[in-house]
């Protein structure tokens, strides 16, 4: 059963400045993340923004926001085969548990000027 969704759009252009401003990356980006950012090369900007995009989708997708929560807690990951998959700890993780949901599916997108990201969670009824 579907707990909730949450969608965010992020403009790419706000995320560039990001690049450059490693408090910024490290106060909301978990360090794997950031290795897999920087890993992309001229698409990091584009890698960056749909991250964050899903990280505030799931603040909405929960239905609590981000109170409480903290971006670095949450997590996003692309598969071997590129499926960008979520990666919940801490207060990310405390907020599904208490929510009573389970399981977290993402979906993202980018072009040149927006990414977006699209999170259903689920329960187990």
């Amino acid at each position: 059963m579907i707990h909730g969704i949450g969608i965010d759009v992020v403009e790419v252009a706000r995320m560039q400045v990001w690049l450059d401003r490693p408090e910024i990356l490290n106060r909301y980006f978990f360090p794997a993340e950031l290795a897999d950012i920087r890993s992309r090369g001229d698409s990091a900007v584009l890698s960056l923004a749909a991250r964050f995009a899903a990280k505030e989708a799931y603040g909405k997708a929960l239905g609590t926001g981000m109170r409480g929560i903290r971006l670095k807690d949450i997590q996003v990951q692309n598969d071997e085969h590129g499926k960008p998959e979520m990666f919940l700890h801490g207060t990310a993780a405390e907020a599904l548990r208490r929510s009573g949901a389970w399981r977290v599916h993402l979906s993202m997108s980018h072009e040149r000027e927006h990414a977006l990201a699209m999170v259903v969670i689920e329960t187990r009824e």
